[in-house]
């Protein structure tokens, strides 16, 4: 199942595409607004996004950079705007496909499907990532630990997958919050403290006796590969 963010002003277009997009298998949440559409594209992470150009607090082209900034997510234009330079100014803008209303549901449908299948097939896998004992599979967004597979929240995943992207490295407080909980304008350190409390008490470790992540305090946390 494909999971759809749709970004559409227009209350019955939005309803419509909903609906039929449904029926064609995938998982949709949608907004009225750029802003809203941003983010749920954060919070939601979606595997696609369909966004419409005219909307009501923000220039279509506008939400598509400011995604673009924080999200490699693909993107497919859906508008009434054919004119050649508004498409130019997309594409431009990051978008991976532009799409002219009226448009039917199975074409808005074969353009999904051509975009992550394009996406696929022009990167290879993401490789695994190693530090000591563990192996973080991102492809398939699983974890082992010495082996066995750890059941972890999707938020546990990302906070430890980039911690282990680099090894050895303090990282802030602050720069987990801006980059895994993509709070960029302020969030509590707190919720930094409970996502690794939990990770710890799954890797097997605690604060007063860790193993993979260690504290460096005022500063931040690193994770190390605990047999060197």
């Amino acid at each position: 199942m494909v999971h759809l963010l749709l970004v559409e002003d227009d209350a019955r277009v939005r309803s419509a595409l909903t609906r039929a997009l449904a029926e064609h298998g995938h998982a949709v949440v949608s907004a009225a607004a750029g802003m809203p559409g941003l983010t749920l594209a954060l919070e939601e992470r979606p595997d696609l996004v369909v966004l419409d150009l005219g909307l009501p607090d923000l220039d279509g082209c506008e939400v598509l950079r400011m995604l673009r900034a924080v999200s490699a997510v693909p993107v497919i234009v859906a508008t009434a705007r054919d004119a050649e330079p508004e498409i130019v100014r997309a594409l431009d803008a990051g978008a991976d496909d532009y799409v002219v209303k009226p448009f039917s549901a199975a074409q808005l449908d074969a353009r999904i499907r051509a975009v992550l299948r394009r996406g696929r097939d022009t990167g290879a896998e993401p490789a695994p990532v190693r530090v000591g004992g563990l192996r973080i599979e991102p492809a398939g967004r699983e974890v082992f630990l010495d082996g066995t597979r750890l059941e972890l929240t999707p938020k546990e995943f990302d906070l430890l997958h980039y911690l282990a992207l680099r090894p050895g490295q303090v990282v802030s407080k602050r720069e987990l919050l801006t980059e895994v909980w993509r709070m960029a304008y302020g969030g509590a350190d707190k919720t930094v403290d409970v996502h690794l409390s939990w990770l710890r008490r799954k890797l097997g470790e605690n604060a007063h006796r860790p193993r993979y992540l260690q504290t460096v305090h005022g500063v931040g946390v690193k994770i190390v590969d605990p047999e060197e």
